[in-house]
């Protein structure tokens, strides 16, 4: 009975919370409408009264400043909505030299209408707060011009806006309350809907459970084919997915407890030799020993910002830095990069490829995958051997292969040869400095291109491993950090 009571709570909730989220949306999109028309309308009848009142003002202006002043007066003292809204006229200095609440000679709040209509000539509206009393008004103020072109002043109408904001604000609370009646209505027919899906659910939860508890090979039988039995085979897919999940951590912790292990041995074992011989270790195996400490905590150093590499990937904290770049132009920088390597080991580097297209991605990111896959066909093809680098187009992906003519890899590792810290060779792999990492960084860059990093099946001996990347992208991330293996 609880269970049923939280299921119904649960979609009683969501439901009624969509709703207020509609009617609240629905409530102010109301207000805004209503407050928009009410505004406009106010401001247009504002505008039509300053121009009229402007038209009959102008033959006053014709006068002097004096009999100007004075017509500004007697025309202010007879304005008949004193109620509503106050008449003024201001001048250039935005002093108030009359209004119809009384001849006076003050500052006029400055708003931008007043300023907006003596710059351009025009009619210009203001609605906000008014600077001296903080009050909200809409004003309106008309230039008047004298006979010589000169802006003198404005006639400026100025109304609050404190009655309207309580109209609209009535109205709004009147939407409101329909809105309610309607939450209230959906919560009364609501609470009889969710009883029909309760006992499968109950079944599931009891299933979730016992997967929570570690039985994570445990499947649920499908009974039907809707939604609830799609649930089902997403509740089994994710008891497989945990059970793989929970051996690959297991893997994983003792991979990286052995790599991190077998260095860290090597400099305890140096370190203490080295402390325990004192002055009767040679200098030269002295410095020797040295030297093995030294590469040993590089490749500890390897190791670490490789981890974290992946797991920025993994958690997808890492965005790649996608543009438009040359395809055919990075690999060309990267086989710069690896030829004095190639030529060290004595092997012949060549390369076919031409026209390749411009392509969206992150460049640094793809050159990193590039040199991973061409330096381990260096470093672990004996030396004297070839190597061929090829590349070009198929639909709308690009492709590059790298091919040597090595020992190749044994069928038996050709499926593990990306996952992380796996070598087909381990002693040559640590004496290379390998981390067993640089395949899987390369592989997860790959993914988040939407690309794909295979081995090719080929004759002979050998290795080939081919990149390939679609030439656009939809929706990619990528990251900031690398790490070679």
């Amino acid at each position: 009975m609880k269970r049923n009571s939280g299921l119904q709570k649960r979609w009683l909730r969501n439901t009624l919370s969509i709703l207020f989220a509609i009617v609240l949306l629905c409530v102010i999109a109301l207000s805004i409408m209503v407050a928009a028309y009410y505004y406009s309308s106010m401001e247009a009848g504002m505008e039509a009264k300053a121009r009229t009142s402007t038209s009959f003002f102008d033959n006053y202006v014709r006068q002097s400043y004096n009999e100007y002043y004075q017509s500004c007066a007697k025309f202010a003292q007879s304005f008949d909505s004193k109620d509503q809204m106050e008449l003024q006229f201001v001048n250039t200095n935005n002093r108030i030299v009359a209004s119809s609440y009384g001849v006076y000679s003050g500052m006029a709040g400055v708003t931008s209408d007043i300023r907006e209509a003596i710059e351009t000539k025009a009619i210009a509206s203001y609605t906000g707060t008014n600077p001296a009393t903080g009050e909200r008004i809409m004003a309106v103020s008309s230039p008047l011009i004298y006979t010589n072109g000169e802006v003198i002043g404005v006639l400026r109408y100025v109304t609050s806006l404190r009655r309207a904001d309580r109209q609209i604000m009535l109205f709004s609370l009147c939407a409101a309350l329909v809105g309610l009646i309607v939450l209230l209505v959906v919560y009364v027919s609501g609470r009889y809907f969710v009883k029909s899906i309760l006992v499968p659910v109950q079944e599931l939860t009891a299933t979730a459970k016992r997967i929570s508890a570690g039985s994570y090979g445990v499947q649920i039988p499908r009974k039907s084919d809707d939604e609830i039995g799609e649930l089902t085979d997403t509740i089994n897919e994710m008891s497989e997915k945990i059970s793989r999940a929970e051996k690959m951590q297991s893997e994983f912790v003792s991979s990286v407890s052995h790599e991190l292990r077998t260095p860290l041995t090597n400099i305890r074992s140096y370190a203490e030799t080295i402390r325990d011989a004192g002055d009767e270790l040679p200098r030269e195996l002295e410095n020797s020993f040295l030297d093995i400490v030294i590469n040993e905590s590089d490749r500890m150093t390897h190791i670490v910002q490789d981890l974290l590499t992946l797991s920025r990937l993994d958690s997808g904290r890492s965005e790649m830095n996608m543009a438009r770049f040359d395809f055919g132009a990075a690999i060309d920088s990267v086989l710069r990069s690896i030829e004095l390597e190639a030529r060290r080991h004595g092997h012949e580097l060549t390369h076919d490829y031409h026209d390749l297209p411009m392509i969206m991605g992150d460049r640094g990111r793809i050159e990193q995958v590039m040199l991973n896959v061409l330096g381990n066909a260096v470093r672990y093809t004996p030396d004297g051997g070839h190597i061929r680098v090829t590349a070009g187009t198929v639909g709308e992906r690009v492709w590059m292969e790298v091919a040597d003519d090595g020992i190749g890899i044994p069928k038996a590792d050709r499926s593990r040869i990306f996952e992380r810290f796996y070598r087909v060779d381990k002693a040559r792999s640590r004496e290379s400095g390998g981390t067993g990492l640089g395949l899987s960084i390369a592989t997860e860059i790959v993914q988040r291109h939407n690309g794909t990093l295979s081995l090719v099946d080929r004759e002979g001996p050998g290795t080939t491993v081919r990149l390939e990347l679609p030439i656009r992208q939809s929706e990619v991330g990528g990251a900031q950090e690398g790490g070679n293996g």
